[in-house]
């Protein structure tokens, strides 16, 4: 684990993007995703504007994700940071991806942002079912990853384990250079559609989103509540028809060290400038207040506290 750490370390620090001239040390690092999925996106855009709109600086970096980030703000060294629910869930509570490693809860919510999507992305047209992808090539995701996760949830309730297909275990990018390559059949992706990778697959091939039943969608429900039913319409990649999914929450997340007042700042700015981020980054239209504080599982930042309870809203805290 600990060895896992300083790698991370080093590839934030070389992939580190400063969002205003010269870096100011004291900056807060935000811990987004890889570059070419949502939270790397949107998390600059973020950056951007409440660094120029507030006296609070915020620097997006490039990161491995949710569970990378969780641990880099454990050791201290991301302030802010992009979560799935579920990953959120497991650190908080010591399960999951977390079990070996322990419970996290160095960490509160600032706020939900958006919901993100699982897009099982193929270009194969013989696969048209979840149940197709038996005895396929498919990537699930980086190993022990949120999508990972994401991934056998979906298998399981479609009576599959790993075992059933041939993982590997990719990065968007990475699974979206295999599936052009022909190296893989299909691809779980899980991040807010349009997804850039796949955006850009879509422009030299026929992409397809692999829809999940009514059924399965139930059963998957009852077991892990953190899923949502979601479609995500045909038009977003050029499909021939909409594709019925799952999605989980987008949270930011803030270390507990960080001041009310940074706090206060990072979320006012989000809300408050909504139809500004909206020009920059698509997931800005979808930003909303009640949304924002509707996470149950880990209690929220005071300073987040406090700017909801300014529209009327009463959020857990520690």
């Amino acid at each position: 684990m600990k060895k896992r750490f300083v790698v991370a370390a080093v590839i934030a620090a070389v992939l580190c993007v400063p969002v205003m001239a010269g870096g100011a040390s004291d900056s807060l690092m935000f811990g987004t995703g890889g570059d070419q999925g949502t939270y790397y996106g949107f998390g600059n855009v973020l950056a951007q504007r409440i660094s120029t709109e507030t006296p609070t600086s915020v620097t997006a970096v490039v990161s491995a994700g949710s569970q990378d980030n969780i641990e880099m703000m454990d050791m201290g060294s991301y302030k802010l940071g992009f979560v799935q629910t579920d990953v959120m869930s497991y650190a908080y509570n010591g399960t999951n991806l977390f079990a070996e490693s322990g419970a996290v809860t160095g960490f509160s919510t600032a706020a939900a942002l958006y919901m993100e999507q699982v897009q099982i992305v193929t270009i194969n047209p013989d696969i048209k079912t979840v149940a197709d992808l038996r005895g396929k090539n498919v990537s699930i995701g980086s190993s022990g990853s949120g999508v990972y996760y994401n991934a056998l949830d979906i298998l399981g309730v479609y009576g599959m384990t790993e075992e059933d297909i041939n993982p590997t275990y990719q990065s968007f990018g990475d699974s979206v250079d295999s599936l052009q390559d022909g190296k893989i059949d299909a691809a779980f992706i899980v991040a807010g559609a349009p997804t850039v990778a796949v955006s850009t697959l879509s422009t030299t091939h026929k992409v397809r989103l692999v829809s999940i039943d009514d059924g399965h969608i139930a059963k998957l429900i009852e077991t892990s509540p953190y899923y949502s039913p979601y479609t995500i319409p045909a038009s977003v990649y050029g499909m021939d028809e909409d594709c019925q999914t799952v999605a989980v929450g987008a949270v930011v997340i803030v270390s507990n060290e960080v001041s009310d007042d940074d706090v206060y700042n990072i979320v006012s700015t989000i809300f408050d400038d909504k139809e500004e981020i909206a020009k920059s980054h698509d997931k800005g239209r979808e930003l909303d207040v009640n949304f924002a504080s509707s996470i149950k599982t880990v209690p929220y930042h005071p300073g987040a506290a406090r700017y909801f309870a300014e529209h009327g809203i009463t959020v857990p805290t520690n």
